[in-house]
């Protein structure tokens, strides 16, 4: 059985208890999907070229529709890392979103979702990179998974040690500012990984498109564990 498929079926079961990543009411609070492709012409080079702009617009849709976090973004094709460097490549530049984001205040808490240990983590500080970055280690019966938490606060690596415990439940980390965060507005980057390749705090969470198939093997949609953490109400 591949580790998909392991994924699938140990995440379809009735008998596990899975925390939510953040704080959610499913019985009133909304989200707001985000679109980042080419289709939404609201996005001007102008904007996404200064954080402090891109913050605001950002603010102001969560805020105008009531919601209290904007999500969206796994396998979707982003014109927006076109605002840094750090996603291009001579042969073919990275555009593929291979997490889930949840844009929202910076210091929300982030909670674990089920019992782990960490894996790695560190301050990936890159114009367009995750910033603090923390990956944490997941064992279920004979599938181990990775998850990747990106654009976090300094402050959430504070005292952490690889192989240290985290409850689930447990608050680890917060939404970092954009000084922090590899400068973008505040949101978190979720991604769950299968085998992280040897890194220890850093992973792709961005691939070029030529490479979609791999690396969407690698990182299953995240919505398997979302789902306990927010309902499908949208605007």
């Amino acid at each position: 059985m591949s580790p998909s498929q392991k994924f699938e079926e140990y995440f379809h079961r009735k008998d596990i208890k899975v925390a939510q990543v953040v704080d959610f009411d499913m019985d009133k609070d909304l989200l707001y999907p985000f679109d980042f492709t080419s289709s939404n012409e609201e996005l001007s080079d102008t904007i996404l070229a200064d954080t402090t702009l891109f913050s605001t617009w950002i603010t102001q849709k969560l805020n105008t529709n009531h919601c209290k976090y904007g999500i969206g973004g796994y396998n979707e094709h982003r014109t927006i890392y076109s605002r840094s460097s750090h996603f291009d490549t001579l042969e073919e530049p990275r555009r593929l979103h291979l997490g889930v984001d949840i844009w929202g205040e910076a210091e929300t808490p982030v909670y674990n979702f089920l019992p782990a240990t960490v894996h790695g983590f560190k301050f990936n500080d890159h114009y367009g990179d995750y910033g603090a970055t923390i990956i944490l280690k997941y064992q279920f019966d004979d599938l181990t998974l990775y998850a990747l938490y990106g654009h976090l606060s300094l402050a959430s690596l504070t005292d952490l040690k690889v192989g240290q415990p985290i409850e689930a439940g447990q608050q680890f980390a917060t939404f970092g500012i954009p000084e922090e965060n590899g400068h973008w507005p505040p949101h978190l980057h979720f991604q769950l990984i299968f085998d992280t390749k040897g890194l220890k705090g850093d992973y792709p969470g961005v691939c070029q498109y030529s490479q979609k198939e791999s690396f969407l093997a690698n990182s299953p949609n995240p919505a398997a564990i979302l789902k306990y953490t927010i309902s499908l109400l949208s605007v």
